[in-house]
Formats: structure tokens, C-alpha cells, sequence
């Protein structure tokens, strides 16, 4: 009967949703500027002029990175050298900007003006093909809007007697609260959030105190205000950064943080894959250790740039090949499943599909037993499981752009809050590498023994995750 209630409350709030967001988006849509554009996504035949070399990574790698891959014994490649400097050269001049690169895949993004530009540059020696990624459209939305904030929590907001405040069952579902008790709070650990924005990170005060090495703007044009788009990531950061006891505590509140923007607002289409794709590599490149993606594509807005769902295999979209490449490069990605399951597609989207991730879905708060009915589904297209686990929610407690503790519901939420843990068991089995952190989180996992594609491998269970890390660790010894 909850179950039922909940549909019919999600699907009314939905409702509303979208009704208000219909009517505002006829309201605020503004002609795009700058007249007709496009970028094309352009495949390089080789790294030839490059001006860098694997003998001396320090130049195009930070420290950290580099100490990264030599801990869990992973060589470095041809696909971490940079692009070709030469080559970028050929291609970019009055008409033809550059405006990204991906070392991985030996690609560069150009914005032109006039697409017939585009032949000339197939035609270059050093060019071995090209896809549109993205077109103008005729209007837009306009985003980076500023909103007020709260300086301080309601006082109602707090729990006497519990340190998690409101936070404290998605974090004791999985037992996250016991490494806590030990001491594994993500010190040392430091996370990528890959995001559409976050808003006013910056001047609320419960952010204050995280600890924020930096942030990107991936997006072109980049946003004219960074701290002023879209609180979704606001929100993710929330469930594993904020440390207010009896108010909120999230999974990592010791863990340093990186803050990337990927998602571009005003339009949906495959270039976002890019950009996603340059940020996972710039995580990379100054160290991080895990990356988090709330993010997942499907249907773009010109069809055919969308994905049908035989192509989830996980080595079909440009996005999900770069997630593949991720535990390759010494990181962990947790990236959500997607809110699907109630819709015609159902099914995961683009990078929840691919290898070597944690792809997670979400569960109700209230009943943990049970699948949140908009939580996407397996399995990929090659007969892989998905999602890999599941957490809270369907609920989850979180921060917002305002300020305040509230209760959303999405993958994009369950994700973070194993992310964090994530972190948390890392920090404290640092001796394994990437792969063997997320296969132990599958096998500690309540639906190990009987995987299915819905709830995936199950609950994860951290306290016996580093249990069982601790034994392999001492045997290994």
C-alpha cells in the first residue's frame, strides 16, 4: 500500500513539476544568441607532435596522479598524452575554434559557424573523421539565476541525541556509520564531482568548512557565474561533503573535493558527452581518486543523436567508453542509474552502462527492501548486471541551493552517498586498487549470491567490505 501511495505521489508531484516548469520555460525562453553554430567532435589519426612524452609524465600529470597509478601498478599510455599540438594547430584559425580536447580518445571539439568548414577539415592528413555534436537552437533558457540562501539550518532540523541529524539512515543502511566509528571519514581521499552546477556552494555557511580544492566549467560558452546555475550538484556534494552534527553529517565529510561542471542547461545533446569526458580527465590529472557522476543520457534533443537501447553495451557511447577507461586510470566512478524505471525507456542511460564502474540505484527510505519505482533497471546489452548496488533514495536528506535540509528523491542522490563510503573504505584499505574496492563492495552486497537487474548486487554492507578488505589485505601481506 505505501508502495502504492508513493507511485501516485511521485507521479503527482511530477505532475506539478512539470506543469510549473512548462509554464516558466514559455515564459523565460530568450532567442539564442550568436546566430546559426556548430561543434563537431574530430578524430585525430595520432599523437605525432604531441610535445610530450610517457618518460616524463610530470608534465602533463600532477603528482598525485602519477603516485596514483604507480601505488596500484598501472603504466601509463599513449591515451594519457595529450592531444597533438601540431595537429591543433592545422585545424584551428579564424573560422574554426577550438574550444575542448580528450587526451583518452585523441579528439577535438571545434566550433564553427558555417558546416561546410567541416569538409575541409576531413580532408586534412591528420584527421580521420568527424560527428556533429551539437547545433544552435533557436532558443534557450536562461540559466545562472540567483537565489537567496539561509545562513544557518531551522532549528527544528536537528536531532537530539543523533550525531547524523536527519542523514543518519542513509548512511546507517550500509553501515557507513561504523567506519565512521573508526575513524574512516575519507581523510586523504580526494573526489571529483562531475555536476551540472552548485549553486551557492560558495556562500552558504554549512559549506564552509568542506574542504574544495577547485572547480571547472567544462561547458562552452562557461557559465557567467559558476556558483549561480542549477543546486543539483549543490545537493549531491551535500550527502558526502557537510559535517553539522545533529544536523547533517554526509558519507565523506573528510574527504577534499573537486567541483566540475559538465552538464549544460539550456540544451541536451551529445556534446555534454564531451564535456563530461574532459572532465573525468581532468580529474585525473590533478589526482583525484573517485569521481562522481549524477549524470546519464539517453534521448537528446535531436534524435538522432539518441541512443537506442541495444546500444547499451557499454563501448558504444563516446561518454560510456571514457567511464570504461576510468578504473583503468587508477579511479573509482560511481555513477547514478538513472530515473527511467517508470517511464517508456526504463532502462539505464549512458554511462551507467559501463565496465568497471559502480553504477547504483535507489531504494525507499522507509521500506530499504524495496526498489524506488523510478530507479532504472538492467541489464546492459552485452548481459552485464545492472545497476551494481542500491541505496536510499526515495527519500534521500540532502542540502540545497537555499540552504536548507530537505528530502529529494533520485539515483542522482543514492549515488552520492555510496560514493562517500566509497571513499571512506578506501581511505582505509588503500593497499587495493580501483577494481578490487569495487568488486568488494559487490561481493559484500545482500543480493550477491542472486544478482538480478533491479536491485542489482543489493545493499551494500561497508563495515563488511572492509572486514573482508582486511583479511585479503593481511593475507596478501
Amino acid at each position: 500500500m505505501r508502495r502504492i501511495v508513493l507511485l501516485l505521489t511521485i507521479l503527482g508531484v511530477s505532475a506539478a513539476i512539470l506543469h510549473a516548469a512548462s509554464e516558466q520555460e514559455s515564459i523565460r525562453r530568450v532567442k539564442y544568441k550568436g546566430g546559426p553554430s556548430y561543434i563537431y567532435r574530430v578524430y585525430l589519426t595520432d599523437k605525432k607532435g604531441t610535445g610530450y612524452s610517457l618518460d616524463h609524465p610530470s608534465r602533463f600529470l600532477s603528482r598525485r596522479s602519477v603516485e596514483r597509478r604507480r601505488r596500484q601498478g598501472l603504466p601509463l599510455d599513449s591515451t594519457d598524452l595529450p592531444v597533438s599540438y601540431r595537429y591543433a594547430r592545422m585545424i584551428e584559425n579564424n573560422a574554426v575554434e577550438i574550444i575542448g580536447q580528450s587526451r583518452w580518445h585523441n579528439t577535438l571539439l571545434v566550433r564553427i559557424k558555417d558546416s561546410t568548414l567541416i569538409n575541409r577539415i576531413n580532408l586534412l592528413p591528420c584527421v580521420k573523421g568527424s560527428k556533429m555534436v551539437w547545433q544552435s537552437p533557436d532558443s534557450i533558457t536562461p540559466t545562472a539565476i540567483k537565489t537567496k540562501y539561509r545562513d544557518s539550518f531551522e532549528e527544528h532540523d536537528s536531532l537530539t541525541g543523533q550525531p547524523y541529524g536527519t542523514a543518519a539512515e542513509q548512511i546507517n543502511s550500509i553501515h557507513g556509520n561504523r567506519l565512521h566509528d573508526i575513524g574512516q571519514r575519507g581523510e586523504g581521499m580526494m573526489i571529483a564531482v562531475i555536476d551540472g552546477g552548485f549553486k551557492n556552494v560558495d556562500k552558504i555557511p554549512a559549506f564552509q568548512n568542506v574542504d574544495i580544492r577547485g572547480y571547472r566549467d567544462f561547458v562552452c560558452p562557461a557559465s557567467p557565474s559558476f556558483f549561480s546555475e542549477t543546486d543539483h550538484g549543490t545537493k549531491v556534494l551535500s550527502a558526502m561533503a557537510l559535517y553539522k552534527p545533529y544536523y547533517y553529517i554526509g558519507t565523506a565529510p573528510r574527504a577534499s573535493y573537486w567541483l566540475l561542471r559538465s552538464e549544460d542547461q539550456q540544451t541536451e545533446q551529445e556534446v555534454e558527452e564531451d564535456y563530461w569526458t574532459m572532465a573525468a580527465e581532468f580529474a585525473d590529472s590533478v589526482g583525484c581518486d573517485i569521481i562522481n557522476s549524477s549524470l546519464g543520457y539517453n534521448e537528446y534533443d535531436h534524435h538522432q543523436m539518441s541512443y537506442r537501447q541495444w546500444q547499451l553495451d557499454g563501448h558504444t557511447a563516446f561518454v560510456s567508453l571514457s567511464a570504461s577507461l576510468v578504473a583503468g586510470k587508477g579511479m573509482i566512478l560511481v555513477n547514478s542509474a538513472g530515473n527511467s524505471g517508470m517511464g517508456t525507456w526504463k532502462k539505464i542511460g549512458v554511462p551507467a552502462d559501463a565496465d568497471h564502474i559502480l553504477t547504483v540505484g535507489a531504494i525507499l527510505a522507509d521500506e530499504p527492501h524495496k526498489i524506488a519505482p523510478f530507479s532504472s533497471v538492467g541489464p546492459t546489452q552485452d548481459g552485464r548486471v545492472k545497476p551494481d548496488v542500491v541505496a536510499i533514495g526515495a527519500p534521500a536528506r540532502l542540502v540545497n541551493g537555499r540552504g536548507a535540509i530537505i528530502s529529494d528523491m533520485g539515483t542522482s542522490f543514492s549515488a552520492p552517498i555510496v560514493c562517500g563510503l566509497t571513499a571512506c573504505l578506501w581511505q582505509a584499505l588503500h593497499q587495493l586498487k580501483a577494481e578490487e574496492i569495487i568488486e568488494l563492495i559487490r561481493k559484500t552486497s545482500n543480493n550477491y549470491e542472486h544478482p538480478d537487474n533491479i536491485y542489482g548486487y543489493g545493499v551494500p554492507n561497508f563495515w563488511r567490505a572492509y572486514m573482508t578488505g582486511k583479511v585479503k589485505v593481511n593475507s596478501e601481506k
